[in-house]
């Protein structure tokens, strides 16, 4: 793979990533949110739902051939935050400040960064 493909997909995976953790701000509050943190205010299918959303950078991960290691870190980050948030109130406050997307974002970045002469 290409050093611009794969900035590409690093670069769709933060942009999407920053939709799903980060994207809004209420006025006054220092704490940003995302559709991530709304759509698992939904009871049952919500959290379900977000743990779909965030398998997309796993699945840019596999695309860039990051290792079995990094991947399951990965999907625990994902597992945490879905599982965490199903508990009523308290489940939804941790998905606003654990933001496991943002951080697979990051673990992909680091990633490429590391392993930027690697032939894929």
């Amino acid at each position: 793979m290409e050093e611009s493909q794969r900035q590409q997909l690093l670069n769709r995976v933060d942009t999407y990533t920053r939709f799903l953790d980060a994207q809004f701000k209420l006025p006054l509050i220092p704490i940003r949110f995302g559709i991530d943190g709304l759509i698992g205010l939904i009871p049952g299918v919500g959290d379900l739902l977000t743990f779909c959303l965030g398998l997309y950078p796993l699945w840019i991960g596999v695309r860039l051939g990051v290792s079995k290691k990094l991947l399951v870190r990965m999907l625990i980050n994902l597992v945490i935050d879905t599982v965490i948030g199903t508990i009523p109130v308290l489940g939804d406050l941790f998905d606003i400040g654990f933001k496991a997307n943002l951080r697979n974002a990051n673990m992909l970045r680091k990633w490429a960064e590391d392993n930027r002469d690697a032939i894929i």
